[in-house]
């Protein structure tokens, strides 16, 4: 069965988006730094297969894995801030949005797009879709709910040497229980990255 990995650029103060986030702002104010490390100053692309190709080293080796991946679980803030991708993350994989009710007539549009309520649904969904390629999640309510649910697997943090100083904190709002991680790899790439990357081993609950 594939694994279910986050994936998520993180500022040093733990923010994955900048303040003043909006639908025109998805990534808040300065949030675009967070992802420079994988657009490399270059437009997004229509196509998001591209952005490894043009990497070297410890970046591309991630980015690669990123696209490699054979379904997305997702968010609904981090779906609509993105612009649902145009329908396609990457490849035609097929794209679990966690959401409840139906989704407005600009959202309904996609064929590989799947509405499911809850994120224990969702992922299991995906790793039908996956079948023995990774599952790759999206943003933090996703990874929020996940971990909650002890249904993700792997955490893959890019951590960007910038603080924002506000904006949405990528752990903000867990439960009070204490999950263990190990960390299974750290790999340093162009502009100050560090790419690090665990395994969710258990969760407690904490001392009351």
């Amino acid at each position: 069965m594939s694994a279910v990995v986050l994936y998520m650029s993180m500022s040093l103060d733990g923010f994955i988006a900048g303040p003043n986030q909006s639908r025109e702002n998805g990534l808040g104010d300065g949030g675009e730094r967070l992802h420079e490390w994988i657009f490399d100053g270059a437009p997004v692309p229509d196509d998001l297969t591209e952005t490894a190709a043009r990497l070297d080293g410890a970046n591309q080796q991630v980015a690669g894995e990123l696209m490699s991946t054979g379904a997305v679980v997702t968010g609904r803030g981090t779906f609509e801030a993105a612009g649902g991708w145009g329908g396609d993350h990457h490849d035609g994989v097929p794209i679990f949005v966690l959401r409840r009710g139906e989704p407005e007539p600009e959202w309904s549009g996609f064929s590989r797009v799947t509405y499911v309520g809850d994120i224990v649904s969702a992922v299991e969904a995906a790793k039908r879709a996956a079948g023995e390629r990774t599952v790759l999640m999206h943003g933090a309510t996703a990874a929020r709910l996940a971990l909650t649910a002890g249904v993700l697997d792997e955490l893959e943090i890019h951590l960007v040497p910038v603080l924002l100083g506000g904006g949405t904190r990528l752990f903000d709002g867990l439960p009070a229980h204490q999950i263990e991680l190990e960390r299974v790899r750290t790999l340093e790439g162009a502009g100050n990255m560090v790419h690090l990357h665990y395994r969710v081993l258990r969760r407690t609950e904490a001392a009351q």
